[in-house]
């Protein structure tokens, strides 16, 4: 499993989780890994560990992407430590469940930040760095295209911002041969949303398939489109949500 040896990655919010996973995922398939981390400097390291016992170099980065400096700043640190950068995975992202009669401008400030501005400035920043067949992928929700509980709407407005925003970018860095792609997780068992949590059979009941994912199967679509096999594949929205959007 070669397909990314040469490959510098960089995941954002990769302590733990999906963005963990899809570090580990890049670094299987061949690829050095930065990875980004807001608070979890213990975590981050278990990953940074994980990714070196495989035999790839790795760096974890103290960035919060909800400040645009730091931003720019993991792109400057990840180009030091691995020599370049090939692969941006925008993956950093925050939640505030609450209704839109009672969310907060903190909550809704700090979602429009870290899971909107945060992956273009991450981008804008990436983008003089990128080579031809570069990859820019994003990680966003099911819930974009589907709502199934209220007090996540503003959330699930911030995680449909990337399906435009993946859109664009794929039109502006195409002629540069760089692809650009949205994955789109629903149910994932991880931390923040368990698989036997207060919610989970509701969630369950929504899938066709019967069951959450696992952080790797997000990980394996976007190891997937970062490998030379998804050249062709640009402007694209891959779900990940077990049928939850049939």
């Amino acid at each position: 499993m070669s397909e990314l040896i040469g490959k510098r990655a960089l995941v954002t919010g990769a302590s733990r989780g999906i963005g963990a996973a899809i570090a580990l995922a890049l670094a299987e398939k061949g690829a050095d890994v930065a990875l980004t981390y807001a608070g979890s400097a213990d975590r981050a390291a278990e990953v940074v560990k994980a990714i070196e016992a495989k035999g790839r170099k790795a760096v974890a980065i103290q960035a919060d992407s909800r400040d645009p400096a730091a931003v720019k700043r993991s792109i400057e640190a990840t180009v030091r430590a691995l020599g370049g950068l090939d692969i941006l995975v925008n993956n950093a992202a925050v939640v505030h469940y609450n209704l839109i009669a009672d969310i907060s401008v903190e909550e809704i400030d700090s979602m429009f930040e870290t899971n909107v501005r945060g992956p273009i400035l991450a981008a804008q920043a990436a983008i003089p760095h990128l080579p031809e067949g570069g990859r820019i992928i994003s990680i966003g929700s099911a819930g974009a295209d589907r709502i199934v509980g209220e007090p996540g709407s503003v959330y699930y407005m911030t995680k449909s911002a990337l399906q435009s925003f993946n859109r664009g970018l794929a039109r502006e860095l195409g002629p540069r041969g760089i692809t650009v792609n949205l994955v789109q997780p629903g149910s994932t068992n991880t931390d923040m949303n368990p698989d036997n949590g207060e919610f989970a059979d509701w969630q369950r009941s929504l899938i066709p398939l019967g069951r959450f994912g696992e952080p790797a199967d997000v990980a394996a679509a976007v190891a997937f489109l970062a490998s030379p096999a998804a050249k062709q594949i640009t402007g694209a929205i891959l779900n990940v949500d077990g049928g939850a959007l049939t």
